[in-house]
């Protein structure tokens, strides 16, 4: 590598630097300041573990998104986390041992070996949140509520779309109309991609049964408005586990309509995000300011079973990094730092302790130093046998 090089960060990946560091960490301990006021407690899984735990139950994608490497004490190979939300399902279900619901929260940096879309970094600042224990519509209803005030916290701008899709309707369905494992891939692919002429040519070849060839057909044209329920309630009558998955989408979306005021709600039936992982509800925020979704969650209680121990399990995870880009608050323009003279007269590093002991940051000028034309707006000065703080 050539010496201009070496200072070069690898495709992707990004460093913070002043004044950006600080209040990306400002930021941070605001948020979980948030969900400790909601009752989740701080966890700090490893930035790297067994491979084997870090993918559990999690499907092929998060495989192919995890760096490996070779453990040099034991031989083992261990993957650098790609994702926080299988290690805080292992500290639930082998550390903590709770048995009633339990409420966990995290933000740390993760690795990917490929960036999730054009706009994202490959180490973003994961933050989220997590509930195990509980079943219920209740713990989806706190988890979104608990993704929209995140934003609200963190100060996004512009108006905020919930995403509400449910897994349960594509698993039916490939229940029903006997689809083999490689059917369900490739209908599942042109789902994503929403490639409508490719999903019909697939069912008129795939599917003999006229109301099941209905059924593959309308899915990716579900989404939208409530009025898409009313649809879909209509073209899956047949079967009453649609039915009910349909019926509870829109009754989870009353639910957070009445506790979470100004936001609009968009059905996807066919959304399938992470649908290796997620086993129900699946959610994301999205703002016009942004082309990706800013917050992602869902259910996932199989991967409690996976790690031996079956809990429901709901969250939502985001990126620090892109949360604080997308934020309204005003940047910290210039350093809000006082400027103290060089000295070590005891008035003056009493009134230096004060200032910092009540938040205030305080530098204090070396010898001979000189400060950056703009840098302070505030300094420290003598007036008569009182140090004060003045404008520069």
């Amino acid at each position: 590598m050539a010496l201009a090089d070496r200072w070069l960060l690898p495709d992707g990946i990004m460093e913070l630097l002043p004044p950006q560091a600080r209040q990306v960490e400002l930021m941070r301990r605001k948020v979980l300041d948030l969900y400790d006021s909601w009752g989740y407690d701080l966890v700090m899984p490893p930035i790297a573990e067994h491979l084997e735990s870090l993918l559990t139950g999690v499907g092929r994608d998060l495989d192919l998104n995890t760096f490996k490497l070779t453990d040099r004490i034991s031989g083992h190979t261990l993957g650098v986390r790609a994702d926080m939300t299988p290690q805080v399902a292992r500290i639930d279900a082998h550390r903590l041992r709770t048995e009633g619901p339990s409420r966990l929260c995290y933000c740390g940096s993760v690795l990917h070996t490929h960036p999730a879309n054009m706009l994202a970094s490959r180490n973003p600042l994961q933050l989220g949140a997590e509930l195990f224990g509980h079943a219920g519509p209740d713990s989806d209803v706190e988890v979104i509520a608990l993704m929209l005030e995140t934003l609200a916290v963190v100060g996004v701008n512009g108006a905020i779309s919930l995403d509400l899709g449910h897994v349960a309707v594509f698993n039916r369905l490939m229940q029903l109309c006997q689809l083999d494992q490689q059917q369900q891939a490739d209908y599942q692919d042109m789902l994503q991609r929403k490639a409508l002429p490719e999903i019909d040519r697939f069912v008129a070849e795939a599917v003999a049964d006229e109301r099941q060839k209905l059924w593959l057909q309308m899915l990716p044209r579900l989404n939208g408005s409530a009025e898409i329920l009313t649809r879909a309630r209509e073209l899956f009558a047949a079967d009453s586990e649609l039915v009910q998955a349909v019926d509870g989408l829109e009754q989870l979306a009353q639910r957070v309509l009445q506790r979470c005021k100004g936001i609009s709600i968009y059905f996807d039936l066919s959304e399938l995000r992470g649908y290796h992982y997620h086993t129900g509800v699946v959610f994301a925020a999205y703002t016009p300011s942004y082309g990706q979704a800013l917050a992602k969650g869902g259910r996932y209680d199989n991967i409690g079973r996976d790690f031996g121990r079956a809990r429901p399990a709901t969250g939502f995870s985001a990126d620090l990094k892109t949360l604080i880009d997308l934020s309204a608050a005003n940047p910290m323009q210039g350093d809000q730092a006082i400027l103290a003279p060089a000295g070590e007269d005891s008035s003056l590093q009493q009134a230096i302790r004060r200032l910092r002991a009540s938040g205030e940051r305080v530098v204090q000028q070396l010898d001979g130093e000189i400060s950056e034309p703009g840098r302070f707006r505030r300094q420290l000065v003598l007036k008569g046998s009182d140090w004060v703080v003045t404008d520069l």
